[in-house]
């Protein structure tokens, strides 16, 4: 009789591991870079590879694709990772793909997570890949451009890989119940919907898709023949919470807060809802939310309708008082009542050009007529000389001129016909007319 041994533990690795494609007949998804004739697939069928990153979400198969390589290509392969290695391991590697390229072999070093290098661990690749030493080979879920040095980054190749289609996720699915390195050796029911479900759960990530139905088939119930049968309620409850695709200092979190904005802007309350309940739902601080909403209700709505900076921090001040989950209300009031809003951007242009004046002409001194006189020396030295008190005209204005010599008579705010703002463009017509004309008078 054989011994069992109670420490023993199974080696087998996760199904996503195990399905990992060798070559790219098995690969799925990224047809725009990997179907025939496209110029990533011609560069590893010919083994024209030279540096390059990766750059994509997680699961869409940054990784497998440079393992294909690794199996395709006659260079040396070195697989690092830029969660564990330091300068130390670099300057390792870097000696041996030197010695290697004094000899004429090449090698490839594969990066996982390249962003994660600081400025100086990524300078350390760059003389070698300079001289042809190695050919790098990044892997980033981050922007390059923000998280790669430019200088390493010009001498690299950028690909885009896409989030796996929903089709893209079912055929995956479909041949992890049929290969041999899945499940195809076993009996396993499942409904096409639950597939469905689980790919519409996975947003794109292959790994988690294979994860989810490893998941799945594990917690199943088996019946006399031995047939796993996967459920409803198994999957409704693994698939009960979506993870999205979210980093608070990444690039996704720009992008979520820009399509919030432009939503807004373009009076599209639904879509602008939408990108509120995607940020909030993978955990964005509303507080942040709440003071993007109030900038964006004086810079594109302002005086069209005055009540809408008064929305935006009525929500503000929501979100502080009693935070998530109960300000999600009133953060959507406020995005569909700014969505709503006739535009205007007079006072966002008013105090840019402004800005401009103020940066770049000479920095005239105030006026005395504006200045006060606190004290004697500054009465002798004119300061409120000249200066006529508004209310004490039947008209409450007067045409004395408030702006820097060089500056008189130039113009900052332009308001539009939106909303209410038109009847202050109405105002503000009448009163330079009256100003204009009082002063040819005077």
């Amino acid at each position: 009789m054989d011994q069992i041994n109670l420490f023993e533990k199974s080696t087998e690795q996760p199904l996503a591991a195990r399905l990992r494609p060798r070559d790219l007949s098995g690969f799925v998804g990224q047809k725009h870079l990997l179907g025939e004739g496209k110029v990533l697939r011609r560069l590893i069928e010919k083994d024209q590879i030279s540096s390059m990153i990766f750059w994509g979400p997680p699961g869409v198969g940054k990784t497998t694709l440079a393992r294909i390589i690794a199996h395709h290509t006659k260079a040396s392969f070195i697989d690092f990772s830029a969660v564990t290695s330091g300068i130390r391991e670099i300057r390792q590697v870097m000696q041996q793909a030197e010695k290697n390229h004094r000899f004429g072999e090449r090698t490839i070093v594969f990066v996982d997570e390249i962003h994660r290098f600081n400025k100086s661990q990524q300078d350390a690749f760059l003389p070698f890949v300079e001289k042809g030493s190695i050919i790098l080979i990044g892997a980033t879920t981050e922007n390059p451009s923000f998280e790669i040095n430019s200088a390493l980054l010009s001498r690299c190749r950028v690909f885009v890989l896409q989030p796996l289609s929903e089709d893209d996720l079912m055929e995956l699915l479909h041949h992890a119940l049929q290969s041999r390195d899945g499940y195809g050796d076993q009996a396993i029911s499942i409904k096409e919907d639950f597939l469905r479900n689980i790919a519409v759960f996975a947003n794109g990530d292959a790994r988690t898709a294979l994860s989810v139905l490893e998941m799945a088939i594990v917690n199943s119930e088996q019946d006399a023949s031995g047939k796993v049968l996967v459920s409803e309620d198994t999957i409704r409850q693994i698939t009960s919470r979506k993870s999205l695709l979210y980093d608070k200092n990444g690039e996704e979190h720009y992008n979520l807060i820009s399509a919030l904005h432009k939503s807004m802007r373009n009076s599209d309350p639904d879509a602008a809802v939408y990108w509120l309940a995607r940020m909030l739902e993978a955990g964005e601080d509303p507080m942040y939310i709440a003071r993007r909403v109030t900038r964006f209700a004086s810079e594109d709505v302002g005086l069209s309708d005055p009540r809408a900076l008064e929305v935006a921090v009525a929500a503000f001040q929501a979100c502080h008082l009693i935070g998530m989950p109960e300000c999600t209300v009133h953060l959507s009031e406020a995005v569909i009542y700014l969505s709503l809003a006739p535009k205007s951007n007079a006072l966002y242009t008013a105090y840019e050009s402004a800005k401009k004046d103020a940066m770049q002409s000479m920095a005239e001194p105030v006026p005395l007529q504006l200045r006060n006189a606190p004290t004697r020396l500054m009465k002798d030295l004119s300061y409120g000389k000249g200066y006529q008190y508004a209310h004490a005209y039947e008209e409450h204005m007067t045409a004395m001129d408030c702006l820097p010599e060089s500056l008189q008579g130039k113009t900052y705010y332009h308001p539009t016909e939106e909303g209410v703002e038109k009847k202050y463009k109405s105002r503000l017509e009448f009163i330079r007319h009256w100003k204009e004309t009082h002063k040819k008078q005077g």
